[in-house]
């Protein structure tokens, strides 16, 4: 029996993998190379030792997905696939509804045609939008979304819940994540953004290896300890490691199941721009400039939830977060392209 994981050669997905394949998994990795990069599939294999399947095609494409189930014995999926750039979500609206919702629609579709009945689900903190007060927790009423993207995370949710309700054999695991960072310790894989990032660790790394001449921070007038906004970073490991836990649950249990994956501790930008300096020794200068729209002054999670039901705490702290995220950077200072 293997596990179909979608969008794997993603940043999180291709972490997710070599824990998989660490625990004694069979992995098939699925994706298309829209935001990642086939030199991902080499540095898995480097890293786990072990020859990985893998299958290129994109998650709207009904056919394709039928071939890669009737080949391989498929009983469970970890479905990172989809786009994720705020930004692009609000420019291009309709690929987003498109490829992330339809693509999970047809992708449950195969699930279902070919028997398969578990799904674990790359959500996001967005979907708690912006009228709930930190901490975060899963009894919170989820919506009012400020972007197309959070939007498409908020949708897929209730589909996701809708199918399970409609079919008690299905099991639905549904991981809202916080702010993702870090990297493998090997510096092997990481983080490599298309164009320039939209998230702060990439752009400090850029910023560190001078590809970028400053950090541009948005505000710094937030009711926060230094007026930055304040967010709950994760190690990007622990956060894979997450996704093994809800695995064993799905396996054990039938039904619908939320978990916040975060730390529980808020950092605000300057403080992780500090931790970054001390953990690589490289200066990072930046700017404060005008507030985005839609941004939070504090948003971190309440993770006991996953403590109690999954056996899962985030271990890596803050300078640990830093430390891989500049060995990553300073190893492949042009992400996976030569």
């Amino acid at each position: 029996m293997a596990v179909l994981v979608t969008g794997g050669a993603g940043y999180i997905g291709s972490h997710t993998v070599i824990e998989l394949l660490a625990s004694g998994k069979e992995v098939v990795i699925l994706d298309n190379f829209y935001n990642s990069c086939p030199k991902v599939l080499e540095r898995i294999k480097a890293l786990s030792g072990k020859e990985v399947a893998f299958e290129e095609c994109d998650i709207r494409d009904k056919a394709g997905l039928d071939k890669v189930f009737e080949k391989y014995d498929i009983d469970s999926v970890i479905h990172f696939a989809g786009l994720k750039a705020v930004g692009e979500s609000c420019q291009k609206p309709m690929l987003y509804y498109d490829n992330n919702i339809g693509g999970t629609v047809t992708l449950c579709q195969a699930m279902a045609d070919h028997g398969c009945k578990r799904i674990v689900f790359s959500s996001s903190a967005t979907v708690y939008g912006e009228h709930n007060v930190s901490p975060l927790k899963e009894t919170m009423t989820a919506g009012g979304t400020t972007n197309p993207y959070g939007t498409t995370k908020f949708f897929i949710e209730q589909i996701l819940t809708d199918i399970e309700k409609s079919d008690p054999e299905w099991s639905v695991c549904i991981l809202r994540y916080f702010n993702p960072i870090g990297a493998h310790e090997s510096g092997m894989i990481g983080e490599s953004p298309n164009g320039i990032p939209n998230n702060l660790m990439p752009y400090i790394t850029q910023v560190a290896e001078g590809k970028r001449e400053f950090l541009s921070v948005y505000g710094n007038d937030y009711d926060t300890v230094d007026g930055t906004g304040v967010r709950d970073y994760i190690h990007v490991v622990d956060l894979a490691k997450g996704h093994l836990k809800a695995l064993d649950k799905a396996y054990a249990e039938n039904g619908t199941f939320i978990y916040n994956l975060g730390t529980g501790c808020g950092y605000s930008v300057l403080q992780v721009v500090e931790a970054f300096e001390k953990a690589s020794g490289v200066k990072v200068p930046y700017k404060i400039v005008d507030r985005r729209p839609g941004d939070l002054a504090t948003c971190f999670s309440d993770p006991s939830k996953a403590k109690e039901e999954l056996g899962w705490v985030a271990e890596k702290g803050i300078d640990e977060m830093c430390a891989d995220s500049y060995r990553w950077q300073h190893n492949n200072p042009n992400g996976y392209e030569d």
